[in-house]
This record gives C-alpha cells, structure tokens and sequence, in this order.
C-alpha cells in the first residue's frame, strides 16, 4: 500500500520542520522552493534563541511556546545553538518600573529570570551602558538560521523527503469540486514544467502565504511586516542584551559569531519580493543599540538586512499583533479540502508549529501516528547535501 503524499511549499523553518515531523510519521513529502533553503524570512533573522521574555507580557501565549522549544531545540539539535544566555537591562526609571510587571509575566509563563546587580552584570558584560540601573539574566541563546532550517532538512531528506529547490508553484490543481490535488511548477534550473499530485498540500511559505491561499480562492489574514537589522563587525557582547521595556524598535542586541547584530523595526510594504531599507531605520539601530553598548558608535556596520515577519491577525499591523502561530484547515475556513496553511509564529517554535501542522494532517487522512520530534536528535547540517534526494 502507498503511504500518503504531501507537498510541502516552503523550505524556510516551519517548512523543512514540518517536513521532518511528515517523514517520521511515514508520509511520502516533497518539499517545493523557489530558491534555495531558508530563501526568505527564515534565512533573514537574527538569531534569536527566545526564552519568552520579550513577550511574557504583552503575548503570553508565544511566551509560553517560546520557553518550552527552547528547551526542547537545545536538546534535540545542539550542535547549531550557542546557549549563551541573554540579559534584560533597565536603563532608566521606566524600564525599572516596567521590571515589575515584567517578573511577573515571566513567573506566570515559567521563565527562569535571575537579578543582578549593575556590577554583576557589568562584570559579565563589561560593553553594557555603565548607568545601567539593573538586569535580569534570562536563558535566552543564538542559532545559525541556515544550520538550523539545515539539520531539520538532512533529517527529513535520510527519511525519504525530497527536496525540489529553485521550483517555483506556478499554480494549485484544483477538482471539480474546488478541492487542492497538487500544484504546476516551473523548474528554473531545468526549465521543467509539470504538475506534481498530492493528498494534502501544506502551504508554509510564511508572509506570502496569503498569496498562495489565493491561488485556491482561500484566505489568510497573514500580515508581513518587515523589520531591519544591522549587524557590526565586532562581538562586543556574549549574551543577548534586551531592553527591559515593551517590545519597542531596536531593543535588543545580540552575538553572531564574531559579530553583533541590532534589530528590529516594524513597518509595511506593498511587494513583499522587494522590500526597501529605508535609512531612517539604519540610524535608529544605532541610536537605540548605542543606549544598551555605547562602544556600539565607534563600530563599524558589516551589513543590513531585512526579514518579513508573517504576523498574524486582523488589526492594527505591527507589534500590537500576536506573535503565535495558526494552522488553517482551509477546508473549515473555505470550504476547500486537501489544503492547509501554516504561518505566523517565530523561529524559535519551528519544531511545535510542525508539530501542530502533521496533526492536522494527520486528522484529515486518518492517520494516528504520534508525534517523536520533541524527542528525536537531528543529523548534522553537513549531511543534507551529502544525502541522495
């Protein structure tokens, strides 16, 4: 008997993770890039390892996602994640005020936090701005994007999945009832054109996965928000420094190998497939990166870039938007079978957001398969490419 075949469209983070999950649990998957892995989004974003403390606040429900994975991807996959810690810094009355509120919203989401004092965390990280009035140390880490979205990747692929990059979905197969059967794509790197049939296809193509839903008549109410980041060229810090204030522009600063990076703004733009870098937000990384290192203004940039975040939601775009993520059945929402959509969420919750999209998959073919990738160690990065397809 054939096993069921799913395509999944995107090879950013939620895509190769669920991927994985689909392979595991003995599904036939295909995996449909436009480009190469972590193309888009995933491959643009600092790096942050979350512990949930930028949200336990104002988002409570990412926080609680964010503290668990953590956990659990420092298990499961540690030879791409530095677990360096992070720090959040009061630099004025506000931020100390704000420190209340903040202790208890990681009380109520399980983060560990510990006090310091301005000379413990000066001595940890003598670069920190001097009149600092306290800190939290907090089990925040760092990850390499493409190491990461790679290990989920080399995993899937040693378990059957094959990998179609530089493939672009032209177009969703649509039955005669409205219903998704499979996708046309255009190989660019043979010029191919065909169509491939699927059970289910999974969109996970993150901010533009409201243009993909509308290929089938479908609707996601994603929201891309990029938001720009720079990074210098020297590792001023070992630990992730935020600010401890609402989440706000460019409050926090991180270590990348042998450098820092700034991040983040917040803003809209009408063609997600070209995103300007607007000057403005380049001076305001470095004002407000300055106020956490003030060696940051002698610093050289060693580059800028920008990631678009697939926020989810319906009002007000921006960082008044949660930041968890939604899995679609479209054929509840729209009354189209055989198509589901994730999106949203962030990084640092890739395992569970897969996790939630091969359950539903699941429950739409009658599979009962549990899930094993809390538990299963992922294969070297190195080995995706060294793997036949």
């Amino acid at each position: 008997m054939s096993k069921p075949h799913v395509i999944v469209i995107g090879a950013g983070f939620t895509g190769v993770a669920t991927a994985h999950d689909l392979a595991l649990r003995g599904f036939e998957v295909t995996v449909v890039e436009r480009g190469p892995i972590v193309n888009g989004t995933s491959g643009r974003t600092h790096g942050l390892l979350h512990c949930g403390g930028r949200y336990c606040v104002t988002d409570q429900e990412s926080a609680i996602e964010c503290i668990e994975e953590n956990w659990i991807l420092r298990k499961i996959v540690p030879q791409v994640i530095e677990p360096n810690g992070g720090m959040f810094v009061a630099l004025d009355d506000n931020d100390v005020e704000y420190g209340e509120t903040w202790t208890a919203g990681c009380d109520a989401c399980n983060i560990p936090y510990e006090r310091l004092s301005p000379k413990e965390a000066l001595e940890i990280e003598p670069n920190l701005n001097p009149d600092l009035l306290l800190a939290y140390s907090v089990p925040d880490g760092t990850f390499d994007p493409l190491r990461l979205a790679l290990a989920f990747a080399a995993t899937a692929k040693s378990n059957g999945t094959k990998f179609r990059l530089y493939t672009d979905v032209t177009e969703l197969l649509m039955d005669g009832q409205g219903n998704v059967t499979g996708i046309k794509i255009w190989d660019r790197s043979t010029d191919e054109r065909r169509e491939l049939f699927a059970d289910v296809v999974v969109s996970a193509t993150g901010a533009w996965s409201g243009q993909i839903a509308e290929m089938a008549g479908a609707y996601v109410p994603v929201q891309p928000t990029p938001g720009v980041m720079v990074a210098y060229d020297q590792r001023l810090v070992n630990r992730t420094i935020n600010r401890l204030c609402e989440p706000s522009d460019g409050d926090i600063v991180l270590p990348q190998r042998r450098m820092v990076v700034v991040g983040t703004t917040s803003y809209e733009v009408a063609d997600l497939d070209y995103v300007p870098v607007n000057e403005e937000h380049i001076q305001l990384m470095l004002e407000r990166g300055s106020e956490l290192l003030p060696t940051l203004r002698n610093t050289k940039s060693r580059g800028i870039f920008v990631a678009t975040r697939p926020l989810i939601g319906v009002g007000i775009p921006g960082r008044s938007v949660a930041r968890t993520f939604k899995c679609f059945d479209h054929k509840e929402s729209d009354g189209i079978d055989g198509f589901v959509t994730i999106t949203g969420g962030k990084a640092t919750t890739l395992r569970m957001m897969a996790e939630k999209t091969t359950d539903m998959v699941c429950q739409k073919l009658g599979v009962s398969v549990e899930c094993r990738t809390a538990e299963v160690p992922l294969l070297s990065y190195r080995q995706f490419y060294g793997l036949q397809n």
